[in-house]
């Protein structure tokens, strides 16, 4: 059996404020999710093809790598092309320009953290 919480409650007032920052608890589960930093800013640092990335990071099973590429694809974090003139096909990742944006975030937010947590 569920209870009514009075609104005027500290945890009435809990819930409220919770859900004013669902937005940003959503961004960073997105932005957390298990080697998803990792990858992103090494696919910045030049580290653009699947293999490259697998010789980067070898403890990440290729299931977790793809996933991680498709689920920043989707995001508009990264964008894959393929080089036509290769054989086999051969596919690059790039990141876009709203990936820029998040990893100066990302740098802000370790100098930040550098700063102020030892």
């Amino acid at each position: 059996m569920s209870s009514k919480i009075k609104a005027s409650s500290s945890n009435a007032h809990n819930l409220r404020l919770l859900a004013d920052a669902h937005d940003v608890n959503d961004i960073l589960r997105m932005i957390s999710a298990r080697w998803k930093m990792e990858i992103l800013c090494n696919i910045s640092l030049g580290v653009n093809q699947f293999s490259r990335l697998k010789e980067k990071f070898p403890s990440l099973s290729d299931q977790i790598l793809g996933k991680r590429l498709s689920e920043m694809v989707s995001e508009g974090l990264v964008q894959k092309e393929s080089v036509a003139e290769t054989v086999p096909l051969q596919t690059l990742y790039k990141h876009t320009d709203k990936a820029k944006a998040l990893i100066e975030i990302l740098r802000q937010l370790h100098l930040w953290g550098n700063k102020n947590w030892e």
